[in-house]
Order: structure tokens, then C-alpha cells, then sequence
């Protein structure tokens, strides 16, 4: 191990710039502490409470200072960017494929409605069932399906999407009479020799449900012919609609089966990011930052689009910070020259790293997109009311649902001590919990002694972090 890491001490100096063209690769964790011997200590302290960290530590520093590694990470996060894999949504593909499959091979009509709230991965996820089914199709000697993908806003007209789906028919020489409508009703209900079933995926369906109704009736009604060839999917983003016309195609006897996509769940979101993230050959934001956008963004909706915005105006704090931070050197170092007592503040800012997003980044881009009466009014608080709401966080982790009041007096006189701010005497730290207790923040009991009184949070840890993690003196105190 000795000889191991000498080697590659030996090898740093040469090669101080790691390289982040492509991902390192998997090594140990004692093999990354020694691959990087000016971070051991951090790395060794946290190694064994924090498993993230051995992932971390074996991949390069990102340096948010080069536009090019800017530019990668930004577009990683971007909407239009597809994942190399989708996740957390296998259930419903497979129960969209294994439809799609068993309308191929018996050569049978049918359709499905997928509804669901905006960002919830469906139409990401037809992209996917397009292309499995089309290698699916390919091994098993079946004929490959036609695929037709429409977007119903972008028709000019409603009645076009028929247009669409006939000229995916190859009827050479021949020109059917009446419309497009009319010559598809008239194809399927006869025998015809083409063999090539039609998937034809119809996103953005709630415009045909408000727009024109007929049209929309007139789509699924074509997979009830005798010899229909259409698999239709149609895509939409409201739950509630189905209920506004599925009654109508059930009196027509062309129902479809419905798939619904549910909003994402906290531990989605955040496997979701982490996904995107483990592209890069650097590690971009901090645990904790990631936790806090997928908990609160979970908590909102469970819209995957905002949390790849906020993740990406999170990195825009991170680049502001940085411009402040230049600035803030620049000027010392011109200063620095008259004044005798000045360098100590300017080798703080430069052993400050900015090579990371913070949860206090993450803090800032959720405010810009979600405000709570809550938050506000944690933020609104006096300081040592906000030092007793953090020190409450800290007590009342794990499975611990109250306390007493003498307990948590000890939390917020060691989160003081260690911040060198003298505590509120225990007199006074009951008065701070009984405006606490009336604002709604914590819930305190009755008792003739004001230590044995019981105190049970009544705040998410999730807020008062969200409100607190921005204001510089909290952020050791939050981790």
C-alpha cells in the first residue's frame, strides 16, 4: 500500500490537471485516498458515515471556471438532453411494450390512453417503447410495425392527423375517394395484403379533447374495424380527462386500456438526477444539495422539468458566488500592499474552493421557484429563534418524535458554544419555544416545570433547512 501511494506522489507533480475527458475508472476506496493525498484527512473522516463520498472521491474535481466543463454540465441537466437510460419508469414501459408486442404479433388493432401530470417521463418513455419494440419486432422475424409519432398542437388542422396516418399507407396508383377519414374506414374494413401493423403515438391529446371531440372519437373508433391495423397510444397530461371521455368510447365499444404515470417520488427524483449526473466524469453538486431539490421539488409536484431547471439555476448561483468571490480578490489583493493586516483575509478567500454546488446553492434556486408561508416566516424569525428551530432539527433526527424542554435547551446551548454566540439563559429560551409554540413552529406541553414541559417539532426538516441553509452562519449547523 506503502509503495502504491509513493508511486503515485510521485506521478502528481507531473500530472496536476486530472483527466476529464472520460470517466476513471472504479477503483477502491483506499485506493482513491491514496490517488489523492491532499484530501485523505476529509476523506477518511467522513468514509465510513457517508458512502457517497467513495464515488466521489473517484472522480476528478470539477472546475466550474472552464466554460467548456460549464457547458457539459448544463446541457447533462438540460430537458432537451435524453438520458442514456430511463429510469423509474420500467413498470409502465413494460406495460405499454408488452401491449404494443402482443398487437404485432397477433396482428391485432387496439389502443392505450397514458395519462399523467407534465414531467412524470411519458412521452421520454414512448421514445423508448418505439425503439425497443422496433429491435423486438426485428429478432423476432416479425415485420417491423410503422411508426407515426404526431403532436396534436402542431396541427393546424384536427382532422390532419388522419392525412398522416394514410399516407403511411402505401397504396401505389391508387387515389381513394372522399376524406382522408373516409378512405381509412373504407381500407379497414376490408381485407387488404399489407401485413405491417401502424403504432401511431398521439402526444398532447388533451387538445383533441377540448379542441374537437369528434376527431378524437373518430381516432380510437379506427382500431374497432375488422381489419384495422392501428396500435394507438394517446398521450396526455391531465388524470381527470380520461373521466371526460372514456364514457363516450366505452358507449362506442372502443375503450382503451389506461396506463397512468404518477408523479415522482423524492427517492425518483433524486435517482433520476443521479443518473444524468454519473455521465460526468466530475463530481457537480453535493449529496445534501441533491436530497433538498428532490424532496421539496417531490413535495410540489413531482414535475422531473423543475428539477433539472433548479438543479441548472443552482450551478448559475455557483457562478455568481464566483464572480463575487473574483471581485472580492481582486480588490483585496490591490489593497493588500498598504495595509499590513490584510493577507490573512486574502489567503482565506483563496483556500475558499468553489468547485462544488452547496446546498446553500440549491437553497437560493428553490426560492426563486417555490415560496411557503412557512419558509417566510422561519426567515422572518430573530436569530436565536432560528438557532432553536435548527438546534430542534438536529434532536429530533431518527425516530425520535418529542423531547423535553431541558433536552433541547442542551442542543441549542452546544450549537451557541460551538458557534461562539453566548446562549439565552433557560428562562428566556422558554419564552423563545412559547413564541414558537403560538406561531405553529413547535408544539410544547404542560408542565409546572418549564424543563419537564414536551416539545414535538411541528415544522419538515425539509423547510426550516430550505430557510435557513442560505444564511452563511447556518450551514455548518444544518449538515
Amino acid at each position: 500500500m506503502s509503495s502504491v501511494s509513493s508511486k503515485r506522489r510521485f506521478r502528481s507533480p507531473a500530472s496536476p490537471t486530472p483527466a476529464a475527458a472520460s470517466p476513471p475508472c472504479r477503483k477502491s476506496p483506499r485506493h482513491c485516498i491514496a490517488a489523492s493525498p491532499n484530501s485523505v484527512p476529509s476523506v477518511v473522516r467522513k468514509l465510513i458515515t457517508d458512502e457517497n463520498l467513495i464515488e466521489s472521491a473517484a472522480k476528478s474535481k470539477w472546475n466550474p471556471k472552464d466554460g467548456e466543463q460549464l457547458r457539459i454540465v448544463k446541457e447533462v441537466l438540460h430537458l432537451s438532453t435524453a438520458p442514456s437510460t430511463i429510469v423509474c419508469r420500467e413498470e409502465e414501459q413494460d406495460v405499454v411494450l408488452g401491449f404494443c408486442k402482443g398487437s404485432v404479433e397477433h396482428e391485432k388493432a387496439g389502443s392505450l390512453y397514458i395519462c399523467g401530470c407534465p414531467g412524470t417521463g411519458k412521452s421520454l418513455s414512448m421514445e423508448k417503447v418505439k425503439v425497443n419494440l422496433l429491435n423486438w419486432a426485428t429478432q423476432a422475424g416479425l415485420p417491423l410495425p410503422d411508426v407515426l409519432s404526431v403532436n396534436c398542437t402542431s396541427l393546424s388542422n384536427t382532422s390532419d392527423i388522419f392525412a398522416k396516418i394514410l399516407g403511411l399507407h402505401k397504396t401505389l396508383g391508387k387515389k381513394g375517394s372522399g376524406t382522408a377519414l373516409q378512405q381509412l374506414q373504407n381500407m379497414y374494413s376490408h381485407k387488404s395484403q399489407t401485413k405491417n401493423m401502424i403504432l401511431i403515438v398521439v402526444d398532447e391529446l388533451d387538445y383533441l379533447i377540448t379542441k374537437d371531440r369528434a376527431v378524437l372519437h373518430d381516432l380510437f373508433m379506427l382500431t374497432t374495424f375488422p381489419f384495422s391495423r392501428c396500435i394507438l397510444i394517446g398521450v396526455a397530461n391531465a388524470i381527470d380527462l380520461a373521466d371526460r371521455f372514456l364514457p363516450r368510447l366505452t358507449a362506442l365499444n372502443c375503450k382503451p386500456t389506461v396506463v397512468t404515470f404518477r408523479a415522482y417520488t423524492k427517492d425518483q427524483i433524486l435517482q433520476i438526477l443521479k443518473e444524468r449526473l454519473n455521465e460526468l466524469p466530475y463530481t457537480v453538486f453535493q449529496q445534501q444539495a441533491l436530497e433538498l431539490c428532490a424532496r421539496k421539488v417531490a413535495a410540489a409536484s413531482g414535475d422531473m422539468r423543475n428539477a433539472l431547471s433548479i438543479c441548472r439555476s443552482a450551478i448559475e448561483m455557483l457562478e455568481a458566488e464566483i464572480r463575487d468571490s473574483a471581485s472580492n480578490l481582486n480588490a483585496l489583493e490591490e489593497k493588500s500592499s498598504s495595509e499590513q493586516n490584510l493577507p490573512t483575509a486574502l489567503d482565506d478567500i483563496k483556500k475558499h474552493e468553489l468547485d462544488m454546488v452547496r446546498i446553500d446553492h440549491m437553497a437560493l434556486a428553490l426560492s426563486k421557484t417555490y415560496r411557503s408561508p412557512v419558509v417566510d416566516t422561519i426567515q422572518s424569525l430573530p436569530h436565536h429563534q432560528q438557532i432553536i428551530l435548527c438546534s430542534t432539527m438536529k434532536h429530533f433526527r431518527g425516530a425520535k418524535k418529542d423531547s423535553i424542554l431541558g433536552e433541547l435547551y442542551k442542543s441549542y446551548a452546544v450549537i451557541c458554544k460551538s458557534s461562539l454566540i453566548p446562549p439565552a439563559g433557560i428562562m428566556e429560551f422558554s419564552n423563545m419555544c412559547r413564541v414558537l409554540n403560538d406561531q405553529g413552529l413547535i408544539k410544547l406541553g404542560q408542565s409546572r416545570d418549564d424543563k419537564l414541559r414536551r416539545v414535538t417539532p411541528k415544522v419538515d426538516e425539509g423547510d426550516i433547512t430550505f430557510a435557513l441553509q442560505g444564511i452563511r452562519f447556518f450551514r455548518n449547523c444544518l449538515q
